[in-house]
């Protein structure tokens, strides 16, 4: 039974709407995912992939060690990532998670919260400094404190300060990706080579490295000959600090293996927690009910002294996380991954993938199937209600993807939205400038809108 897909044509095959219509490329996959639900094919050149959209035939896939290796499309990562745990397959990933697993632990995420806490007392004084005007266009100042969060918490440094160029570097090399993805003729390593947009990336990545380079060598000089770390004026930074102190202990990573990593939670750690927090401010500023309920939960938690949030208080906001987890399914910030068949596979519907073609699997449709999701525009928090998480499939939900590849920092990144909207919603109330139909996205490997997010930020009595 062959695979439906839409109509091709030779050489380009299916793939005509990335030459001419880039800019309407989000919706027209929307649209597909619907028309051919549960599962479709697209083809060009030398590219063949199917995408799927339900929880079935995608628990086949990330659930299965045979299907773990990433599609082509992450090897355009590597010029900036090299083979780190993003990107890498095999022993080599099954290594670096075994290596960086001890930097997730809570003790470690506990020390992190304070980090948090700062970053977010210094986003509120930007919010309270624009607060007079009719909206703030939440992208720009989120986007600022996720990268500093993630700049202290990975590499020990202050990008609030300067570093410049390091923050419009990882903005470009976004841009670039992006472009490059959706041109089928630049996938091929040679023919990307030669177009400008390969030497703007180059410019970008080795801005990039020069940072995290130098940061490892100043980090290596704080450890004495036996491995001791010996420096007494900050506390322990799990991921650099633990992968230095690995490599001493004779852990299989090098320099370049410890960049790699830094590198990759730099890239994977920033941008997709400033989407969800951007949107999640949208989408409780179009729900002041719900807004209410969960500052009401803080108060309850944390009283009204204005006491800063501690990973135990944290904990506690069940609402809140139910909000944010309600937000995550809404707008998942990694609307699609990649995977590559491992072998053949017959999915619940009887069609074969062939062993070597790509899987796009399409977060963004399985999070608004109305086969798992009822009624599912709507913002409800009680679906994440344990007793109804217990009653839908376990694969219908995948905001940090799921099995062997799931996403090691997903406990970082919810920590770190609610210490923001703690803060956040205790000083402002929000007020909806935009509905959630009027946001428009554009195709990227995050989920991203066209223009701004606008929010109105009003100062609570």
């Amino acid at each position: 039974m062959a695979i439906p897909g839409p109509k091709s044509y030779p050489m380009v095959g299916t793939m005509m709407q990335l030459i001419f219509d880039e800019d309407g490329l989000f919706y027209s996959e929307r649209k597909r995912s619907k028309a051919f639900y549960p599962i479709y094919k697209r083809w060009s050149f030398t590219l063949s992939l199917v995408c799927l959209i339900n929880a079935e035939d995608i628990e086949l896939i990330l659930n299965n060690i045979k299907h773990i290796k990433k599609s082509h499309i992450y090897d355009f990562l590597h010029e900036w990532l090299g083979t780190g745990l993003l990107t890498s397959s095999g022993s080599k990933w099954q290594n670096r998670r075994k290596i960086l697993t001890p930097a997730f632990h809570f003790n470690i995420l506990q020390e992190f919260v304070g980090i948090f806490n700062r970053e977010t007392e210094n986003l509120v004084k930007v919010l309270e400094r624009d607060c007079d005007k009719p909206y703030i266009n939440v992208l720009i100042p989120i986007t600022e404190f996720t990268l500093c969060s993630i700049g202290e918490t990975s590499l020990g440094v202050d990008l609030g300060k300067g570093h410049t160029s390091y923050k419009e570097a990882v903005h470009n090399f976004g841009v670039i990706l992006t472009k490059r993805i959706i041109r089928p003729w630049y996938h091929n390593d040679f023919v990307y080579s030669l177009a400008p947009l390969a030497q703007e990336q180059r410019k970008a990545v080795t801005v990039l490295h020069e940072l995290s380079t130098r940061v490892i060598s100043d980090r290596k000089k704080l450890f004495s000959a036996d491995g001791q770390i010996s420096y007494s004026d900050r506390k322990r930074l799990a991921m650099l600090d633990l992968m230095l102190k690995a490599k001493y202990d004779g852990a299989d990573i090098d320099d370049e293996g410890i960049r790699e990593e830094v590198d990759t939670f730099m890239f994977e750690g920033h941008d997709t927690t400033s989407m969800a927090i951007c949107f999640a401010l949208m989408a409780l500023a179009n729900e002041e009910k719900i807004q209410e309920e969960i500052l009401e939960e803080i108060e309850e938690v944390l009283g009204h002294s204005g006491k800063l949030p501690t990973y135990n208080d944290l904990a506690e906001l069940k609402f809140m996380e139910r909000c944010i987890k309600e937000c995550l399914r809404l707008y998942p910030s990694v609307p699609l991954i990649a995977r590559v068949a491992g072998e053949h596979i017959k999915t619940h519907t009887g069609y074969i993938i062939p062993k070597g073609c790509d899987i796009n699997i399409y977060i963004y449709d399985l999070h608004r199937s109305t086969q798992y999701w009822e009624n599912p525009e709507k913002f409800d928090p009680d679906r994440f209600l344990p007793e109804n998480v217990a009653r839908r499939h376990p694969f219908a939900y995948l905001p940090f993807s799921a099995g062997f590849r799931n996403c090691i920092g997903q406990k970082f990144a919810i920590l770190e939205i609610k210490a923001a909207l703690c803060c956040i919603l205790r000083k402002f109330k929000l007020k909806a400038v935009d509905t959630p139909q009027q946001i428009k996205y554009k195709s990227d490997l995050v989920l991203r809108p066209v223009g701004e997010v606008r929010v109105k930020f009003v100062l609570r009595k």
